[in-house]
This record gives structure tokens, sequence and C-alpha cells, in this order.
């Protein structure tokens, strides 16, 4: 079955619509569009936002600031990469998630996987064809004019082309080029930048422990340190530092500051001459500049014995790790593929800045390619092994294989009527107006990179920031639902704006819920929250709950999950009915000892912690406390190898 004609039987028929290209036809100063909802940014979530707009009866306007659509699906990311609980999806990001970019042809290539960015960004450039979605492209938003009663009236866009290796620049070819007028605006891109245009209060960087209650928020103890000099001049503190490692602020372990975690290309490579596009030294390239590189793999070459695990290791610094196909920060290396201590100039920046800390990402991996190619210091065959690969011009062919999109994993974060934080990951909180559900580890990767001395005053260098609590699937394993309020300002800083990406979190909280397949839903839901506060000529605050309930349930939207009762695609849940299903072997609806032993394999030692009545057999009471010791302490099993459960 061709899997793109099935996409198009599982949406609305297509209408008439416009789809405007600022390449092709760009709009004048004196150009104003109007529709009932504006829509900025053509992410997956700003996507899903306009077709539930269509969808409800509205007219919509899509403005994206660069040339393509699909935001990180269109530049590398899977659809189900991080969706580690398909069960947990709902509405059109049910449907989809299985379906983009899926009917692409596979190319014989060891080098990549069958799912190309390239027809994800197809798939969705056909679903905005299909609803007759406008868009407009190469126009990001500049500034907003709001009336007496905190709405937005008109957002004011500049044009501005991204380049010819897509990346955003520093100056607008023309400035207010676009004017649209909108009763709601949704905001769905990456950086919240129409939420900041419209004055709306955000957060940048990281809380410290004590504003949330978070154990593991704020700045954390550095990570794989090495034993390397930092100093341009070895042994000289007075010489300077190294590029790409920087003093340490000086702030207390759970602190608060305004570092936020690395960003990188999600990238192709292939070392096959017919499709691979080469990767050149960056203008003015300095092999100065990646020193500190060259002393850390001198370093691992004088401390790793087998070949193929140095191999490996240098594999971490370029390319990165491969996660499906295309590569990743490897998080587990003192240096990968990209900088770090840059991204927090990204997440609040004006736009010299973001396009200064894009091309600097640009820069840096080729730079390090040139390096890890020449230098003496990296073994001569994996010189050559690197000098190979180059971009694989397949996937993003308009851009020498280049991704469009840089992966900002968080920028700005709304300030909105509700916080997302660890304790929603945790599954401690209640919430009465769910409009999707998250699930995730608390996934961080390094924010800065410093050096310190030890107790004999020997310098080393490591990176912190980075962590991941709980895996893919979640330190419980259960979702939990992003609220309606987390994606709405307060009704005083703005009455007609909602924000699906950017939404209300802290640093720890967004680390958990910041996966694409959540983006998408809270986009859906955006859209009909939007259509519904146009209906009801009331504020996005202010729509009628129960029937915007209704309207996402109606949607196929997943807004609650038991535990005894769902059953989760990523694997056995942490609900007592699902030890059962896993242990209880006579069905009398408890576990005994040698039962959780068969079932609970290298976990033996756990039964009696747990067992706090003695009896041999653990009942729903027993295993439910347990799980809520869990949810109270990130480091259970430590604590539970020394000391039992509380008897209750």
């Amino acid at each position: 079955m061709n899997t793109r004609h099935s996409m198009n039987r599982i949406l609305l028929p297509a209408i008439l619509g416009l789809l405007l290209s600022a390449a092709a036809s760009p709009a004048s100063a004196s150009d104003t569009l109007e529709a009932d909802v504006c829509v900025y940014a053509a992410t997956p979530s700003g996507i899903l936002a306009a077709i539930a707009v269509k969808r409800e009866g509205k007219s919509v306007i899509l403005v994206e600031p660069s040339r393509w659509v699909g935001g990180m699906l269109g530049a590398g990311l899977k659809p189900l990469q991080d969706c580690p609980n398909y069960n947990a999806t709902g509405g059109l990001t049910r449907q989809l998630l299985p379906l983009l970019g899926s009917d692409a042809e596979p190319l014989v290539d060891g080098d990549r996987r069958s799912l190309d960015p390239k027809a994800i960004r197809e798939d969705f450039a056909e679903l905005l064809r299909e609803n007759g979605i406008e868009v407009v492209f190469e126009h990001r938003i500049a500034s907003c004019e709001k009336n007496t009663d905190a709405r937005i009236t008109h957002a004011i866009f500049d044009l501005a082309p991204f380049d010819e290796l897509g990346c955003p620049i520093a100056e607008p070819q023309e400035k207010a080029s676009l004017a649209v007028k909108a009763k709601v605006f949704i905001d769905a891109s990456y950086e919240g930048d129409l939420m900041a245009a419209a004055d709306v209060p955000f957060r940048v960087g990281r809380e410290s422990e004590e504003e949330f209650d978070e154990e593991l928020a704020g700045v954390r103890e550095p990570m794989e340190i090495a034993p390397i000099d930092p100093f341009i001049e070895p042994g000289h503190p007075e010489s300077g530092l190294l590029r790409w490692v920087e003093d340490d602020h000086g702030k207390p372990i759970g602190a608060a500051d305004g570092y936020t975690q690395a960003y990188n290309y999600r990238y192709y490579t292939t070392a096959n001459p017919e499709y691979r596009v080469p990767i050149t030294p960056p203008k003015n390239y300095d092999p100065a500049e990646f020193e500190l590189v060259g002393r850390y793999v001198a370093h691992l070459a004088a401390t790793t014995d087998d070949p193929e695990a140095l191999r490996k290791k240098l594999v971490g610094i370029f390319p990165g790790w491969k996660n499906s196909g295309e590569w990743n920060y490897q998080r587990s290396s003192l240096f990968s593929m990209s900088p770090l201590g840059i991204s927090q100039r990204y997440a609040a920046g004006d736009y010299a800045d973001k396009a200064a800390v894009w091309k600097a990402h640009q820069d840096y991996l080729r730079g390090l390619h040139t390096f890890m190619s020449a230098d003496s210091r990296v073994p001569e065959n994996y010189r050559e092994e690197v000098a190979e690969l180059g971009l694989d011009g397949r996937v993003h062919p308009d851009t020498a294989g280049w991704p469009h999109q840089l992966y900002i994993r968080v920028s700005r974060r709304l300030d909105g009527r509700y916080t997302i934080t660890a304790h929603d990951v945790y599954n401690r909180t209640e919430v009465d107006d769910p409009v999707a559900l998250a699930q995730y580890g608390i996934d961080t990767y390094p924010a800065r990179r410093i050096w310190g001395r030890d107790e004999n005053s020997e310098t080393w260098v490591g990176i912190e920031g980075k962590m991941f609590i709980g895996g893919g699937k979640g330190p419980t394993n259960v979702p939990y639902p992003v609220p309606y309020r987390a994606i709405t300002p307060e009704a005083k800083d703005c009455r007609n704006l909602i924000v699906p990406v950017c939404f209300s979190a802290s640093h720890l909280g967004y680390a958990s819920a910041r996966m694409e397949p959540v983006f998408m839903m809270c986009g859906e839901s955006a859209g009909i929250a939007a259509s519904h506060a146009i209906e009801e000529n009331v504020a996005v605050q202010e729509i009628d709950a129960g029937r915007f309930h209704e309207a996402l349930e109606a949607a196929g939207q997943k807004l609650t999950w038991d535990p005894d009762t769902d059953v989760s695609s990523a694997g056995s849940d942490y609900s007592f009915t699902s030890l059962l299903r896993q242990c209880d072997q006579d069905g009398d609806k408890a576990v005994s000892q040698p039962e959780w032993d068969a079932g609970k394999k290298n976990w033996e030692w756990l039964f009696p912690k747990i067992d706090t009545d003695e009896s041999g057999t653990l009942d729903k009471a027993e295993y439910q406390a347990f799980q809520d010791y869990k949810a109270a302490h990130s480091d259970w099993a430590k604590k539970l190898r020394k000391d039992a459960l509380p008897k209750p």
C-alpha cells in the first residue's frame, strides 16, 4: 500500500489554498494579510496547529522564517525517535508519526536509514497543500502591536532569507515587509520569538534547586573529567585559556545560572563519492582553535590500549554518536561535534546573536572535521577515515548537505499560568486541563566546559550540565499531562496568544517534555483552542473548559493515562496490574518471592525491601508504596540497597 495515499485518506479533503513563497514573490512593505489565526513557524507543531484551525472552519496564515517546512523532523530527527510510548499519543500526531517519510525509497548506503528528512519535508508540504494552508516563507517576526486589552492586533515581519548553507542572517533584507492581522496568534517556533516580541514574560537558563524544589536543578557537578592542561602555554595560567574551555563561574551546586544545554546539527555523512559533498574548512580556519581537542586526543591515545576502543572514542569527537542513521552529540565525551558554552547567547539573543551562534555551530563542525583529518595526534588510520567523510548531498540538496534547522533543544520558555517541573515528570501533580501527554526522561546535554584543580593541584577539564534521568521511558514509565495553562500566558500579559512549543516549564521539566510528538499534540490542541476563543469571543484563557475538553477528545487526543488499564507500547509499566501480568503465576493477585525472582531477573535483592510486612508476598499497597518512594528519590536504588522501605 502506498502510505502517501493512505495518509491522504486520513486527512480532510483538499481545499483550494495559497502557497506563498517569498523567494518567488517577496512581500512588499505595503503587504498586509488577515486571517482568524496567525501561526508562526512551520514546525511540526505549527503545521498541526494550522491544520486544526482549518478543520475548525477558521482561516489561518502560517509564517515561516526559513524556506522549508517540518522543523527538526525535516532536518534529521525521526518522527518516532523521541516517542517512547506510542500509546500515549493522540490526534493527528498519532496518525502521522508512523507515516511521515515512510514511503521514501531506501538508498543502498551504509551511512543512511530509509527515513529521509527530505521525504518528511515533502510529506509536510503535501499536508499543507491538501489543507489549503497559506504559508509565507522567509519572514521572521520583528514586532507585535498590542491594544490596551492585552491583545496582539498585528504582527510585523521582516523579509530575511536564510543563506546558501541554511543559516539565518543577522540583518534582514527588508524590514517590516509584511503585517499580519489576526484574532489569535500561535507561536510554534523553537525560539519563542513572537512571544518575546509581544512582551510576554519568559524564562531562560537554569532555575535553582529551591525555586521549584527540584532535586537536580541548577548547576551540577562536572563530569567526563580528563587530566589535561587548559592553558595556551601548558602550566602557565597567565598565558590564558585555550578556546572552548572557560573559567568556572563559581556558583554552588544547585544554584541558578543563565546557561542552557548544547545545540547541534543532526546531520548525515557519507564516504560514497557519488553522494558526498566535501566538508570544507571555515573561513580563516586556525588549528589552534582546536588545540584542546588535540590534547584530549593525545590523552585518549595514551590511556586506551585497545585500537577499536580508541576508534570508538574518536568517533564520539567527530562525527559524534550515530543515532538513527544521522549523527548526534556524544555526551559521554569531553568533546563532541558541536561547541559548548554558547547556547545561552542564542536563547534570548537578538537576530544577530542567533545568526552568529548558528553559524558558529556550522564553522565548528567544519573546523573539527579539518582538524581531525590532519592533526598528527589523531592516529593516521582515523585521520584517513575522517578525511573520506563528507555531507550526504541527497538529504539537503539545496544547502550543500547542511541541515536547514539547528537542533535548538531549548530556548525561551513561557512564564505562564502553570509551570511544568520535575514534579510533573515524576507524576507527583494533579492536572485538570490536559491538552496532551508527555513521557521522556529528564534529558539534558552539557551546558559548558570548565577547568579546575584536584586535591593535588593538578589541572583538569570537564563538562557540566548533562543528565538523562529515567532514560527514554522516563523515571516512572508513566506519561504525565501537559496542561492548557502551560501553553497560555497570564491574561494580563496577552489574551490572544498560545505557545505550544516554548511552553511554560522549568529547565528540568522542559528537558523531559521537549519532544517533537509532544509539540505536535500541543500544536493541534492550540489550534482547536484558538478556534474556540474566536467562536466564544473570549480570551484564550477563558474558553469553555468542558467544551474544549470534548473537542480534544473528539479529535482523538490522548489526555489521561491510567496505569491500571492503559498499556504502554514501550513495554511493561510500573503499575501493580502490570506486575501481576509479569509475575503472578498462580493467579492469587499477589506476588511471592519465588514469583518475583522468576519475573524480575537481577532484582531479587529488591523483594525484601518492598515486602515491608515481611509476609513473603507483595500486595498492591506495598507495591504502590515502593513506586511512591521511587518517585520521591531519584537515587532510590542506591538508597534501598542500604536501607529498607519505611514501614507503613
